[in-house]
């Protein structure tokens, strides 16, 4: 039996009365939470779903998205996780394109749902109306788990789509367990631990890393349905986290939400794990100084269930490393035409193991494209120093080449997060007639911190080689973010 439902099947009677999730003061505890998603089995089972169907989901981290995800597994339904904050048209065309059998959403997301459904002749459910609660009350749980192969879909994740519309990672059961235990393990997650659910659930990291991570090992999830520093600071004194995920800009927003408070007041958190986009060597550095624990950084994408490598929680670290691949994964870096690179160079991460997605959904030409020799292409690159740990130095595709000399926007952000005027950063290439690109940066102050663009420009100047310091800054109030807090580049001048 591989289905991924089967963990919470496992610790619902190891631990059946340990909490599972708690929101505020409504607390779900693991026989509750397996009990409800026996429930939404039969209620799908009821409603024709098939083994294999794909349900979307659209809703937040509350209760109920944990409810209906094991619940649509427990079918042997494919779930397929959107932001809630989605429009018809995007929710038309994710789920339209794998072709999903129903929509479930929230009372905030349920009239742009329902337009897309009633678009793809498909049902939508609020399944956090009353109505739908009541219903569930009366409906017979099917306790079984649908039989399911390690290699069948168990997860339809959408990519961000920075380069064209999104596509569907396919995750197996496969995929994701083995993920999950070994990430489980690295961290040290037990049935003691309080995890931070701040990171949606609808993103992979938050998916793996803390909902599927926490029913694994029996640990509670203390939710935190949309992020804010100043709330997450409060749940992570109340509620006593030792676990603490997030992005980068989650821990910059934190260190803020501290320093206005007049410290962090938290001596819980065990370990702090960061991933999604790389980390400020000095916000790592702060960020341990007050909160007084680990931060891990690990690398990984919608495509590898996520987790690729991670550092160790106890051991050597090294501060802007991704680490080292995790057990059964293996990394190679490449040059353009699919070649390793010397020891020491720059080179595309390549990864291959049983954390890799089956494909995209019906894109075989994107499979194409992304696979080499087994190899999924990840568009990332990076370097591997004489330990065996890996640096990202930037995305491909944000490389900046100016006047042939190849500038990496991280090496630049991170000098600008040294400043200490400087809250967030954001380098980017611009057209040039005569270099072909120019380096750009916008930048986003710390509260009550005033400096000029110019005093800026010269700051990193005085810190790189001629051919790197931006010749333009840009301040303003705050940087894009994305649903998960990544700052988004394509939004700035100059990047699509």
């Amino acid at each position: 039996m591989t289905n991924l439902a089967q963990i919470l099947v496992h610790t619902a009677e190891a631990h059946p009365g340990r909490p599972a999730l708690r929101l505020d003061d409504q607390v779900t505890d693991y026989r509750a939470l397996d009990g409800l998603s026996a429930r939404v089995a039969a209620w799908l089972l009821a409603e024709g779903l098939a083994p294999g169907d794909r349900v979307a989901v659209m809703l937040p981290n509350i209760p109920v998205f944990a409810v209906v995800y094991y619940g649509v597994l427990r079918a042997g339904g494919v779930v397929v996780p959107m932001n809630p904050l989605l429009k018809a048209d995007e929710i038309a065309y994710g789920a339209g394109d794998c072709e999903a059998r129903m929509i479930l959403a929230s009372s905030a997301s349920a009239e742009q749902a329902a337009t897309a459904a009633e678009r793809l002749g498909v049902t939508c459910t609020d399944v956090t109306a009353d109505d739908f609660a009541a219903g569930l009350g009366r409906v017979t749980p099917h306790t079984p788990v649908a039989e399911r192969d390690g290699d069948d879909p168990a997860v339809v994740l959408y990519t961000s789509g920075t380069t064209g519309r999104p596509k569907g990672a396919v995750l197996t059961h496969d995929n994701l367990r083995g993920n999950t235990t070994t990430v489980s393990r690295m961290l040290g997650i037990t049935a003691t631990d309080t995890v931070l659910g701040g990171l949606p659930f609808f993103h992979v990291f938050g998916q793996t890393c803390g909902l599927n991570a926490a029913v694994l090992t029996g640990a509670c999830v203390t939710l935190l349905p949309r992020f804010d520093a100043a709330a997450a600071l409060r749940l992570l004194v109340r509620d006593e986290v030792t676990v603490m995920e997030g992005v980068p800009t989650m821990f910059v927003a934190l260190l803020a939400a501290a320093e206005a408070a007049g410290g962090a007041g938290v001596d819980t958190v065990r370990v702090a794990a960061t991933g999604g986009s790389a980390m400020p060597v000095d916000v790592m550095h702060r960020f341990e100084a007050a909160f007084g624990c680990p931060v891990v950084e690990g690398y990984g994408l919608s495509e590898t269930s996520p987790v690729v490598t991670l550092g160790a929680v106890d051991g050597v670290r090294k501060p802007g490393s991704i680490g080292t691949p995790i057990e059964g994964v293996d990394v190679r870096l490449l040059d353009d035409f699919g070649k390793d690179v010397a020891e020491g160079d720059v080179g595309e991460l390549a990864v291959r193991g049983p954390n890799v997605m089956a494909g995209y959904w019906n894109r075989p030409e994107a499979d194409a494209a992304a696979f080499t020799d087994g190899w999924f292409r990840t568009g990332d690159l990076a370097r591997r120093d004489e330990d065996g740990f890996y640096f990202v130095v930037d995305r491909k595709k944000d490389m900046i080449i100016r006047g042939g000399y190849n500038v990496y926007p991280r090496e630049i952000e991170e000098v600008f997060y040294t400043h200490p005027a400087v809250a967030e950063a954001a380098v980017v290439g611009v057209p040039h007639e005569l270099h072909g690109e120019e380096v750009t940066a916008v930048v986003a102050l710390r509260p009550g911190a005033t400096v000029t663009a110019g005093e800026l420009v010269d700051y990193v100047k005085d810190r790189v080689a001629p051919y790197k310091y931006p010749r333009t800054v840009r301040v303003v109030e705050a940087l894009p973010k994305g649903p998960t807090g990544k700052i988004l580049k394509r939004s700035l001048t100059g990047r699509g």
